[in-house]
């Protein structure tokens, strides 16, 4: 009664399943699937790649590396645990700190007596 034929027409093909329904269904969700697929590419796997090398890179650290904390703090490593090491952060002052908070390795050392003479 409100509607136009028109109108009444339109939604009546609309609603009816012809055979291309599934295609346009699909060729609708086909940028969301394609956002979808950029973000992971362009964010979450280079992140997880990130956290993967900082994993490595922790468990390889030993004694005598010089390291990098997340705060900035920059300390040779004296002694190393499960989950803590010892940080010498200044001659004679020595701290614990959690392994996930070294930022970074700046120089691998080699574990050496201390009064040996370098040449």
């Amino acid at each position: 009664m409100f509607a136009t034929p028109a109108f009444a027409q339109t939604v009546g093909a609309a609603g009816a399943a012809g055979p291309g329904g599934l295609q346009e269904m699909l060729l609708q969700f086909a940028p969301l699937i394609g956002l979808i697929v950029l973000f992971y590419f362009l964010m979450i796997r280079p992140q997880q790649q990130r956290m993967k090398q900082h994993q490595q890179m922790i468990s390889n650290v030993k004694r005598n590396d010089t390291v990098v904390l997340s705060s900035g703090v920059i300390g040779k490593i004296v002694r190393v645990e499960d989950k803590e090491v010892g940080l010498e952060i200044a001659q004679g002052v020595t701290i614990k700190v959690v392994k996930t908070m070294i930022s970074d390795v700046r120089t691998r050392g080699e574990p050496a007596p201390a009064n040996d003479a370098k040449v």
